[in-house]
């Protein structure tokens, strides 16, 4: 059964999407689009933020490391973008859902009617029970622009995107399995943090880079994403991103990873 959430953001990384050696993990593809649709079935509205562009149109490329050069990128992504949702949509149809796609950039939530307009289309879509699958839009955002574009990292985005349309819960699908009280990779006596309440207390955590030569994210993001929500009174929970059937008993409010905000004990 699951919990009071009724509204959801679920968001993979890249290094979920991406095996070590730049192929696609069409598993995990396959996984995240049974979760969603059997979460959507059940009554509540999901939306997925996804990173996994880049990585996406590398393997499609034959290509083992990312360029350099930020044209060469923006190329990358634009061609991984339609790889990856062609992959969504035949995942997700499988499982009889709908999907829809959002490419944001910063802009879209800095002037009111453009953030109105995008929030009227989530709305929307969630009404009739489509997913809106959303990713920054890699192609057109970048630093070197004189306007501000881009969100950083995508679990920066997902923080925005579920404050914005007030989702109940995010939930971060990753490499890592949520946050520890020192670096696992470096203390084999490192012990995972299963629940923070206090927004204070994650100025004192550990916060490593990122694992993957794939993707742009790392526990800091992470970590000012788990304030984000946690300000706006929302929970969020970090965990593995391996198996994204895991989504479930999160929803189920069983532990999984680690949960950011108040514990909610209600059900229905």
């Amino acid at each position: 059964m699951l919990t009071m959430v009724s509204r959801v953001v679920v968001k993979i990384g890249t290094s979920s999407l991406i095996y070590p050696n730049g192929q696609v993990n069409l598993q995990t593809i396959d996984r995240l689009a049974y979760t969603l649709s059997a979460v959507k079935n059940s009554g509540c509205e999901v939306v997925l933020v996804t990173s996994g562009a880049i990585g996406v149109g590398l393997a499609s490329r034959r290509m083992t490391a990312r360029p350099k050069a930020i044209a060469a990128q923006q190329a990358l992504a634009a061609i991984g973008q339609s790889e990856l949702m062609r992959l969504y949509s035949e995942r997700f149809s499988d499982y009889g859902t709908t999907i829809a796609q959002l490419l944001l950039t910063h802009d879209v939530f800095d002037y009111p009617l453009t953030k109105q307009h995008v929030l009227d289309t989530i709305q929307t879509l969630l009404v009739q029970q489509v997913i809106p699958v959303i990713n920054e839009n890699d192609s057109v955002a970048t630093d070197e622009l004189a306007h501000r574009t881009t969100f950083g990292d995508n679990d920066q985005l997902s923080a925005l995107v579920a404050t914005q349309i007030e989702a109940d819960q995010l939930i971060v699908l990753s490499d890592i399995d949520g946050l520890y009280d020192k670096d696992p990779h470096q203390f084999a006596e490192a012990r995972l943090v299963p629940v923070v309440t206090d927004p204070a207390a994650l100025a004192e955590a550990s916060a490593g880079g990122t694992s993957s030569r794939f993707g742009t994210g790392g526990m800091v993001t992470k970590l000012r994403a788990a304030k984000a929500m946690m300000k706006a009174g929302k929970q969020m929970v970090l965990c593995s991103g391996q198996d994204p059937r895991l989504v479930l008993q999160v929803l189920a409010g069983e532990q999984v990873g680690t949960r950011f905000g108040q514990v909610k004990e209600e059900t229905r």
